[in-house]
């Protein structure tokens, strides 16, 4: 369930309030009148399934709440209701398959913003896995791709792609392109004063290592990042994000730009090629297979709405 919270102009309330009573997919309604000072109207609340979001958002945009007042979603954690159950069997479709389209866009448009916070954890990926592929730790390599925070963007640049949202595409972009040049820029700092003070040299990267997937690129490098990109995209249309975890364990994207940083200190330049090439691989594959699951989910969206009514009681 998802509790909405509506500022609506009074000449718009009792639209509202007739969407959200007939509405099989709503419940618990509350309404105070002219309790919202700043846009100045009333305020509606209500319990929606998950399932029933995405068609209440519309039709409230279609009455214009969203320019003349306010629409604002939060997740219930628990709701021990009759009602709010009777209001999950009725609504059509299952909660864990359904996209909350608005939710998704303004999840990954936070996610991809090219601020301080997310380019700390960028740098601070790049530069564990600079440490794992120096230490040939693949431990260290694991907490890398833990850390980084790059499936961010990468969603957004899939969802702003789907959604013609080409805002989010540019905003998604710029984190990655900069974010990754800092971050290696850094990087290659500090493996640049590392070799100065002697903790290693140009035998840390040569022959035979555990981490040497990390630049070797191969159609299972492609592999690995379609399904990761399809599996995240699922787990962020589901609401099922501790599936995020094993996708940020399966791609080799900031270990690849810690070990470009890595050769371009030692001038393995052969090996910055390749590592540039898997972040490149695994950026479009996971990109890609994101849109893909998105395209079929909103086609399969579209479908129900032909085929069903609007779901009122």
């Amino acid at each position: 369930m998802l509790h909405l919270r509506v500022v609506s102009p009074p000449e718009s309330t009792a639209d509202v309030l007739t969407l959200l009573r007939e509405h099989v997919g709503a419940t618990h309604l509350v309404h105070f009148p002219g309790a919202a000072v700043q846009p100045a109207g009333d305020v509606v609340e209500a319990d929606v399934a998950r399932e029933a979001t995405d068609e209440i958002l519309a039709a409230l945009c279609a009455l214009g709440i969203d320019r003349g007042g306010g629409i604002t979603l939060e997740q219930i954690d628990t709701a021990l209701s009759d009602a709010a159950d009777l209001a999950e069997d009725r609504a059509p479709g299952d909660g864990a398959d359904a996209v909350v389209w608005e939710e998704l866009v303004a999840r990954t448009g936070e996610e991809s913003r090219l601020n301080a916070t997310y380019l700390a954890f960028l740098t601070i990926a790049c530069l564990l896995a600079a440490v794992g592929v120096i230490t040939d730790s693949p431990v260290t390599i694991v907490g890398a791709m833990v850390v980084g925070p790059e499936f961010g963007p990468l969603a957004a640049l899939a969802v702003g792609l789907v959604r013609r949202r080409f805002d989010l595409v540019k905003r998604a972009s710029v984190a990655l392109g900069l974010g990754f040049l800092i971050a290696i820029a850094i990087t290659a700092g500090g493996t640049w004063l590392g070799s100065l003070a002697g903790l290693f040299d140009a035998n840390a990267i040569l022959g035979n290592h555990t981490v040497d997937f990390v630049y070797k690129v191969g159609p299972w490098s492609l592999i690995v990042a379609v399904l990761a990109g399809a599996a995240g995209m699922l787990s962020m249309t589901s609401a099922k994000s501790a599936a995020l975890v094993g996708v940020f364990i399966s791609v080799t994207t900031v270990p690849a730009a810690g070990y470009i940083a890595v050769a371009a200190i030692l001038g393995e330049w052969v090996r910055v090629l390749e590592s540039s090439v898997q972040l490149l691989v695994n950026i479009v594959g996971i990109v890609v297979a994101a849109a893909v699951v998105l395209l079929l989910r909103n086609k399969r969206n579209a479908a129900d709405d032909v085929t069903r009514p609007l779901s009122l009681g």
